[in-house]
């Protein structure tokens, strides 16, 4: 019995019946298969009545609107990638044009100006580059410094009296107070604190130019506006550092003997003792010794600190087991720089008085030393007794400070009382002390140009 088919056009069945001879070939189930039942239709029922010249007109009609859907298919796609590509090669085309611009820009450059010799175009030399003027900006010309001023137990009042003398707005300032102060407040030994202040200040800003150490012993003979003014035409890389090679005693006192310092783990204060054999001296490194105190630049602490090629670290390690460490550190690592060692001016911008033959401590200053004081030049004085008379003198003639709990008077000074308000940090009013600290400078940097006192 033959089944009944649903009625349909000429046309659908010739699709079909196509669609079915095409998937009979090539093992695929046309959609139109799954139509009311159409499966399950023999092929030669549904081209009954239907010739073959019609099946042929049919399908050709179809596979003509196919083409035409498949172009309205792509068309749209097609247009916008031709879009995408137009914007591409103008935004190239643009790009290179003004790459060609500036090549052509360049190679006038490199032609005689056609303006009069009064008006030739800075940028064609090098030399005209490291000779123009420093730039006119108050805030980038005035250098800052930061400070660390140690103490140790019963040094408070002087150490507060000392920051008052040297406080500017523009400088930062790091206090340590030693073993003798309570447990929280403590350092290790002074090379490892001085580096920790170092690196408290590198973390907190950077917005300083050189590092300067002190002890509450210290007292400045000059104003920091002396200072600032003094320092503001200098390199920012030189460093003021007093030394020499010459060790003398220090060689078989410091430098061969090997000692324990109890800063490292103990929590009261002691003697250092020694452990046998000595050392022999170096090789791999030439030793220095000099001054505690020094002006640092940045650019130096910064190597102090990071270390790049390890040289800082492996002297630490040896200064470890140096008495008086301090005294050697600092100057051996610059000296062993080459870098470094040509920043290098021979002097503490400190005053101190040794006694003959020098002892371990320098004697301490009084109103004696005032006129000796003011003749060296120097920045920084040391070492003063609490309360000293001369002390109220460096206030009253140099520092132009009413009383010992004021401020160090400057340009920055506001407000009523004195000092009581920052007005302007960036104005500054040197006074006699600049005069002589540049006199000071000018010797020293006329001895570096020529080698004389660097790192020998």
């Amino acid at each position: 019995m033959q089944r009944r088919l649903p009625h349909l056009s000429k046309t659908h069945v010739a699709f079909c019946a196509a669609s079915l001879l095409s998937s009979s070939s090539s093992g695929f189930q046309s959609d139109c298969c799954s139509y009311s039942g159409l499966t399950d239709a023999p092929v030669s029922g549904l081209l009954n009545g239907v010739s073959k010249a019609q099946v042929d007109e049919s399908l050709r009609k179809d596979s003509a609107m196919g083409h035409m859907n498949l172009e309205k298919k792509w068309l749209f796609p097609l247009v916008i990638s031709s879009l995408i590509c137009i914007f591409l090669l103008a935004t190239t085309f643009n790009m290179g044009l003004i790459s060609s611009i500036h090549t052509f820009n360049s190679i006038f450059l490199m032609l005689p100006s056609p303006l009069p010799t009064n008006q030739t175009n800075p940028t064609l030399f090098a030399e005209t580059k490291v000779a123009r003027s420093p730039p006119t900006n108050p805030a980038s010309m005035i250098p800052r410094f930061g400070y660390l001023i140690s103490g140790s137990k019963g040094d408070l009042e002087k150490l507060w009296r000392t920051l008052k003398a040297l406080y500017h707005p523009l400088n930062q300032y790091v206090v340590h107070l030693d073993l003798e102060s309570p447990l929280e407040e403590r350092g290790p030994t002074m090379v490892a604190n001085t580096l920790h202040a170092c690196a408290v200040l590198l973390k907190r800003s950077n917005d300083w130019d050189w590092f300067i150490n002190l002890s509450a012993s210290d007292y400045p003979l000059i104003t920091q506006d002396d200072l600032l003014h003094t320092f503001s035409p200098l390199d920012r890389n030189l460093n003021f550092i007093e030394h020499t090679s010459k060790l003398g005693w220090k060689a078989s006192k410091r430098a061969m003997p090997l000692m324990i310092d109890p800063g490292l783990y103990k929590t009261t204060k002691s003697d250092v003792f020694w452990v046998n054999p000595q050392r022999p001296l170096p090789t791999s490194f030439k030793l220095f010794t000099g001054s505690a105190w020094m002006v640092l630049s940045r650019s130096f602490v910064e190597y102090l600190i990071w270390g790049w090629d390890n040289l800082p670290r492996t002297l630490l390690m040896y200064y470890t087991n140096f008495v008086s460490s301090p005294e050697g550190y600092f100057h051996t690592v610059i000296c062993n720089e080459p870098e470094f060692a040509k920043t290098v001016l021979n002097h503490d911008l400190h005053y101190i008085s040794w006694d003959m033959p020098p002892q371990q401590h320098p004697h301490a200053l009084t109103i004696n030393d005032t006129e000796t004081m003011i003749a060296s030049g120097a920045a920084f004085a040391r070492k003063f007794q609490r309360d000293n008379p001369v002390l109220d003198e460096i206030d009253q003639e140099l520092l132009r400070r009413d009383d010992k709990g004021s401020f160090t008077p400057g340009g920055w000074c506001s407000g009523k009382p004195k000092c009581s308000k920052v007005g302007n940090p960036f104005k500054i009013k040197p006074g006699p002390g600049a005069k002589r600290l540049t006199r000071l400078v000018k010797k020293l940097t006329s001895a570096a140009k020529v080698g004389e006192g660097q790192c020998k």
